[in-house]
């Protein structure tokens, strides 16, 4: 039967998290992480819980006991359906408020439900966008895509810096209008040849908060 360190890499390739998300998800360090995938250390019953709860797989499985990958499901009651999850890429931080670089991490990942139709994770920095319920720190799930429709809250890329705002456009007139939700910030106005610095990165579908 495969080993342990077998097992644990080929269940990060499979599920695409590398050794910085899987700390990040675990709470062991990348040092553990790299001691696990190349032997050096097995890792006791709370580690190896955290690693396979991270990776979604089952802990026998990730041991090399069995062939079956899936973990074990606890009954639920009767009316609930499991939520299932799988990562998702984070790119970066995105500005609520003046717009800040968006710095691509692909090393880094977030769990979220897998029936979220999206593509990559921005994390959210500021409060220009508080009145719709998105706060500073938030992770916005967001669907790649260059146009979104009037009135939808898109990922923007304004001279090679991102801001997150509601999407405002008129063609007739060649103008747009990013506005934010909260009434401290006025709107970014762009017209004419101005166009041509703003960049549509995706739409905004899925806001993943923190508890204050």
């Amino acid at each position: 039967m495969p080993t342990f360190p077998e097992r644990l890499k080929e269940a990060m390739l499979l599920r695409g998290i590398r050794a910085t998300a899987l700390s990040q998800a675990t709470g062991l360090s990348k040092a553990r992480i790299s001691q696990y995938t190349h032997g050096v250390y097995s890792p006791n019953g709370d580690a190896l819980c955290r690693l396979a709860e991270a990776l979604f797989v089952s802990e026998a499985w990730l041991l090399g006991k069995t062939d079956v990958i899936e973990p074990e499901e606890t009954p639920l009651p009767d009316g609930l359906e499991p939520i299932r999850c799988r990562p998702f890429p984070v790119l970066g931080d995105i500005a609520c408020g003046a717009p800040i670089l968006a710095l691509e991490n692909t090393d880094d990942f977030i769990s979220a439900p897998d029936d979220t139709n999206a593509d990559f994770i921005l994390i959210a920095k500021g409060d220009s966008m508080v009145g719709a319920r998105i706060y500073d720190g938030d992770e916005v799930l967001i669907r790649q895509a260059d146009m979104v429709n009037n009135g939808e809250i898109a990922a923007v890329i304004v001279d090679d810096e991102a801001t997150l705002k509601r999407f405002y456009y008129d063609p007739e007139n060649a103008r747009l209008v990013l506005q934010p939700e909260n009434p401290k910030y006025r709107p970014m106005v762009y017209e004419g040849e101005d166009l041509n610095r703003v960049r549509i990165v995706g739409q905004a579908v899925k806001v993943l908060s923190k508890l204050l």
